[in-house]
């Protein structure tokens, strides 16, 4: 066992100085990408899980002509509505006064021009005709979807994460081809030194072993150069971010990846790195033989 572990002592030993720096920041800079996109998503997908994306429709009533009660048994009795909640005018001032910036124009106003509304919630997404139907009813002056916008958010949030996937992908393949043609110039580089390892009784499990750890450390340092681009990207962004968030009272930020995340990031860096040298290895090692 401790002989085992010696020799993978070594071999480490032995790989570190063949990590290419410029290599490694290409792999980072490439790898940025989908890790940036990544956490910008997810600090996203934070804010749009806070908002409700039920199709809802907000039906705003004649104050002259509705009979709210009348209206609010009509509408029950309707199979495409699956909630209904009712907000009079006062409620309604209320729950504007309550949002930020605005109490001193409300108070500027004098009296309440709101007026009563009822919040419909749709059972299934046909949002249009339903909104078409409502708005002919007797009583009702106007008609406005709600979590329409949300909903659109959410696909092209989703569309956002597919093509992101596809970008992974693609420069998971880079790095992948990175670490296969630096491994392969390393092996034509030491290809008398591995003909005599050869001639005088070395495994090929020895003679891999430097290779497949070059490859692993390669990766590694690329996820660590590109979470070092990440952090200093979204810690520029934050700065223009808060002073937006801050005109709406709020205190987004964008989140920088927790450690579990980093770690994994550079475990798939580090997979990723130790695959294109498992190819190149046994790619270009078999034709190295001793003459």
């Amino acid at each position: 066992m401790r002989a085992w572990l010696r020799q993978h002592r070594q071999a480490l030993g032995r790989a570190l100085p063949r990590v290419s720096p410029l290599n490694a920041l290409v792999i980072g800079i490439a790898l940025a990408l989908p890790a940036g996109g990544y956490a910008l998503l997810e600090s996203l997908r934070m804010i749009a899980g806070r908002i409700a994306v039920q199709p809802e429709i907000s039906v705003f009533l004649d104050a002259k002509r509705a009979d709210a009660d009348q209206l609010a048994a009509r509408l029950k009795l309707d199979p495409r509505v699956s909630r209904l909640r009712f907000v009079p005018r006062q409620q309604a001032l209320k729950e504007l006064a309550a949002v930020q910036g605005l109490p001193e124009l409300v108070a500027a106003l004098g009296r309440n021009p709101l007026p009563d509304a009822f919040v419909v919630t749709a059972a299934d997404e046909n949002l249009e005709a339903l909104a078409a139907d409502l708005a002919k009813i007797t009583g009702v002056a106007q008609v406005q979807t709600d979590a329409l916008w949300a909903r659109r958010l959410a696909s092209l949030a989703r569309l956002a994460r597919t093509a992101l996937w596809l970008l992974a992908g693609v420069l998971a393949a880079a790095l992948i081809a990175v670490t296969f043609n630096t491994i392969r110039l390393q092996i034509l580089t030491q290809r008398a030194e591995i003909e005599v390892s050869k001639l005088i009784g070395a495994t090929d499990s020895f003679i891999r072993r430097p290779f497949y750890y070059g490859g692993l450390l390669q990766g590694v340092a690329g996820g660590a150069f590109a979470l070092l681009i990440v952090a200093g990207a979204l810690a520029l962004m934050n700065r223009e971010v808060r002073l937006l968030a801050e005109s709406y009272g709020s205190q987004f930020r964008f989140a920088y990846p927790d450690l579990a995340g980093c770690l994994a990031f550079l475990a798939l860096a580090g997979l990723l790195g130790w695959l294109g040298a498992h190819l190149s290895v046994t790619r270009h090692l078999q034709e190295v033989e001793p003459s």
